[in-house]
């Protein structure tokens, strides 16, 4: 199977294409758009995108895609995000004079970063990506904020291991297959979490009403987040997540939504990770 992601191989979402399909052909890509093309052409089989950070809340890009494009999210997983300051082999903290990694990373690291301000701290494209980086320009005064997994990917050492902030960093990755493909879903695995995208006439009462007929079927908001509506000032799309117990409730969901909405699109079903 060939799976797309955005960022190098070595980079987090590598690390949980594995832990949600074992031992795939990874497609690295440099942006999320790239990535969801190669699922809706065919040329990769799916994609694997994070979707919400425990500190930094929801991937907004990721929606809009999931939205846009004949998609569907097939599977979730979570995984805890555990920062690395990464060096050519035999450097000594001593020698570095820069950091480099992507923005979130820098901004979960803070700490350890203002422990030691003689550091220059400088933005890159992707966390595997600055170890590869340095691993290819063999840089000895500078290191890389990435995933284990980028130091073996690339021959890094891992100088400091854990140094983000905080332990309770966790983010959700999902699983993304073209809406015609073959269910990826593991066998006796039942889903009981739905991602659903829905729009209401922009006039007052409407989005009380299309939760109102959530809770009459009985099923738990998880999460609710607006996105604007490109080209249509001040209207909204309304992402939510809702639990639910046996297709017959997430069923009754849907239908009453439709009375309230202008547009509904499942974006998913599949089984909720837990950590």
């Amino acid at each position: 199977m060939k799976v797309a992601i955005q960022g190098e191989l070595g980079s987090n979402s590598h690390m949980a294409a594995l832990a949600m399909m074992g031992e795939v052909e990874i497609l690295p890509c440099a942006v999320s758009a790239k990535v969801m093309a190669k699922v809706v052409s065919g040329e990769a089989d799916g994609a694997v995108l994070p979707i919400e950070n425990s500190l930094h809340g929801s991937v907004a890009e990721h929606y809009d895609l999931l939205l846009e494009l004949p998609v569907r999210i097939e599977r979730e997983s979570l995984r805890r995000i555990r920062h690395n300051l990464i060096v050519v082999p035999g450097v000594k903290f001593e020698q570095i004079r820069q950091v480099i990694s992507h923005p979130v990373a820098l901004s979960q690291c803070r700490r350890f970063l203002a422990e030691h301000p003689k550091l220059e701290v400088v933005s890159f494209y992707d966390t595997a990506g600055s170890v590869k980086h340095l691993m290819a320009d063999e840089l000895h005064d500078v290191a890389g904020i990435a995933p284990e997994l980028a130091a073996e990917q690339y021959g890094g050492e891992v100088l400091i291991a854990g140094i983000e902030d905080r332990a309770e960093n966790f983010t959700r990755f999902h699983l993304i297959l073209r809406e015609s493909a073959p269910s990826a879903i593991p066998e006796g695995e039942e889903a009981d979490k739905m991602s659903l995208a829905f729009a209401v006439e922009h006039r007052p009462g409407t989005l009380v009403a299309a939760l109102e007929q959530l809770a009459a079927a009985g099923v738990d908001l998880t999460k609710i987040e607006s996105r604007p509506v490109p080209g249509s000032p001040w209207e909204y799309v309304f992402y939510v997540d809702i639990r639910f117990q046996g297709a017959k409730q997430a069923d009754m969901a849907l239908a009453g939504l439709h009375g309230p909405c202008s547009m509904v699109k499942v974006l998913g079903r599949y089984r909720a990770a837990l950590i």
